[in-house]
């Protein structure tokens, strides 16, 4: 029995990390949520960490990824950049499975079984 390998997907801009599989969950469970301190608690981080991600997203393209209401309680909603993001970003992972799955078999069946790792 091989081991399970996992690959997963970051996008670096100009050589800093802009994008992984933590940032789009977060915007899923934004999705999911409508509230920032909600897609936060449901990753176990607090709201500042999460409002801090989101903002830096805003940053990081032409229009915001998200859009905010103001007051308390206001929440917040995909944009659709937010919505094309996510999308583009599940199918470049997608793809990118699909396209190493031979090699990773190979690597997969080359690990040591977890319980044999000590010995």
């Amino acid at each position: 029995m091989s081991a399970e390998i996992r690959l997963t997907l970051r996008m670096d801009v100009d050589g800093h990390p802009a994008l992984g599989h933590g940032k789009i969950r977060l915007l899923e469970q934004l999705a999911e949520s409508g509230s920032i301190s909600a897609a936060g608690r449901a990753m176990g981080m607090s709201y500042r960490r999460a409002w801090l991600l989101i903002d830096a997203l805003n940053s990081q393209f032409h229009t915001p990824v998200v859009e905010t209401r103001p007051g308390g309680g206001g929440g917040a909603r995909l944009t659709e950049t937010g919505k094309t993001v996510i999308r583009c970003y599940r199918q470049a992972e997608h793809d990118a499975r699909a396209g190493a799955r031979a090699p990773l078999d190979e690597l997969a069946s080359l690990l040591r079984p977890e319980n044999d790792a000590a010995s």
